[in-house]
């Protein structure tokens, strides 16, 4: 029981899902308490121990009925010896390469080697040098090929015969591991269209048909907005100073004086500012919506812990300090011109994401939110969605703003269904009262 419990946990772990030795101990004292014959305590147990979140759950159940079920059968069971172990001759009598050698072992009932390989090919681009319109799947080509080329091996082979059925059948499951991943459950996202209000003229025109005269009457409209929310933040973080109202200390107290006269007590324990990282497309169909929601941001600096800004393209510049050392309208026009970006490349979200990992992860924890502004039209390069999951664990919440139309997110190259899973809240934004209407619930 022990030795496949734990071949189980490694085929976890190659499917990335995070299990500790201290769960596996857990786990193995538990199923001592039950019956494991019995498929649903077993498969509870398991379940309860090594699945953390309800985001895990469309992995764990994959992989269980994969390792347990797909990659075996009454009769192989019932057997002495599996009738495939003829494939692990067949890959040690010629020399193979690694995802063929791979997929031999995966016929033979052991999943980790290609599990690794999948998660490795789906977490980074295997071919960063090719860029070609296929995305994702073309990261899947050469094993697809592969599983292409092993099934003319292994059914040239003599031991082969009477067991095509058993053959083929294994392959399909290979060939739905590679085609077929499972999203993580989001069912708690927010997908908010605000209603349009307040500026019947000015705040219900698109950001990208204003003229050079109404973008000027849209900066003095900002302004008094901004004046407005930073006087109630003031008033806010001015009660916060004092502390709440302790209600069970203050009534402690008065049962000195009978009540005459009140001592009132307060909680100190005001809250803390939010942090907020914006990572912001700057491609033409996105900046014009952009440099208007890094207006604002920047303007309510104080409200926030801090505000730190990247651009991108095809990578990653981080303009922070630009803005804090200039005008904010000075500052916008001088991101385009001082950071260090190739602005004509093609916009490459999976790069922006992978470059954002390697250099800034460690800015993002519990206390920060992140706003991606964009249209996640990614000219149909790898998205690297599972990068934007990893950034979700880190922060307090993120948050994606798309300045296009909610009927254009999942046409042509956009990327929109692969990263939605990974946000907590979706938003089209596209004009200043849907602009305002967002800012107000983050910073009020």
């Amino acid at each position: 029981m022990l030795g496949l419990v734990l071949d189980f946990v490694s085929c976890l772990r190659a499917g990335d899902v995070r299990v500790s030795t201290a769960e596996v101990l857990d786990c193995v004292q538990q199923l001592g308490l039950i019956d494991p014959l019995i498929e649903d305590e077993f498969r509870t147990t398991l379940k309860a121990n090594f699945v953390k979140s309800r985001r895990e759950q469309p992995k764990f159940d994959r992989l269980y009925n994969l390792f347990f079920h797909d990659l075996g059968s009454t009769e192989e069971n019932q057997a002495d010896v599996s009738p495939l172990d003829f494939v692990r001759a067949l890959k040690e009598a010629q020399p193979l390469g690694e995802i063929q050698a791979a997929i031999m072992d995966f016929l033979s009932g052991n999943p980790i080697e290609l599990l690794e390989i999948l998660q490795r090919i789906q977490t980074e681009q295997a071919t960063p040098r090719l860029r070609f319109n296929l995305g994702p799947l073309g990261d899947r080509l050469e094993i697809m090929v592969a599983l292409n080329n092993t099934r003319d091996l292994v059914l040239r082979s003599p031991e082969a015969q009477g067991k095509e059925s058993l053959i083929n059948n294994r392959l399909e499951r290979a060939f739905r591991l590679l085609l077929d991943e499972p999203l993580p459950e989001n069912d708690g996202i927010k997908r908010l269209q605000p209603h349009e209000k307040r500026h019947k003229t000015l705040g219900e025109r698109s950001f990208g048909t204003l003229t050079d005269k109404e973008v000027l009457e849209m900066r003095e409209v900002i302004a008094q907005l901004v004046r407005k929310l930073k006087d109630i933040v003031g008033r806010r973080y001015a009660v916060m100073e004092r502390g709440e109202l302790d209600v069970k200390k203050t009534l402690r107290l008065a049962q000195r004086y009978q009540g005459v006269p009140i001592d009132i007590r307060y909680h100190h324990h005001p809250k803390r500012k939010a942090r907020i990282v914006t990572l912001c497309d700057v491609s033409s169909s996105v900046w014009s919506a952009a440099r208007f929601m890094l207006n604002v941001l920047y303007s309510l600096q104080e409200c926030f812990a801090e505000v730190r800004s990247f651009i991108f393209v095809a990578g990653v510049a981080e303009v922070t300090r630009i803005f804090k050392e200039n005008d904010i309208n000075q500052a916008i026009d001088k991101v385009l011109k001082e950071a260090d970006l190739e602005y004509n490349a093609p916009t490459d979200y999976g790069q922006t994401l992978k470059v954002f990992r390697s250099s800034y992860l460690d800015i993002l924890d519990k206390r920060t939110t992140l706003i991606v502004i964009g249209d996640a039209r990614s000219n149909y390069l790898h998205p690297q969605e599972l990068i934007l999951g990893e950034m979700r664990q880190r922060c307090r919440r993120v948050i994606w703003i798309n300045p296009e139309p909610q009927n254009l997110w999942y046409t042509g190259d956009s990327e929109m269904r692969a990263y939605e899973p990974y946000c907590h809240e979706l938003r089209a934004i596209r004009t200043l009262n849907q602009l305002m209407e967002f800012v107000e619930e983050l910073v009020l």
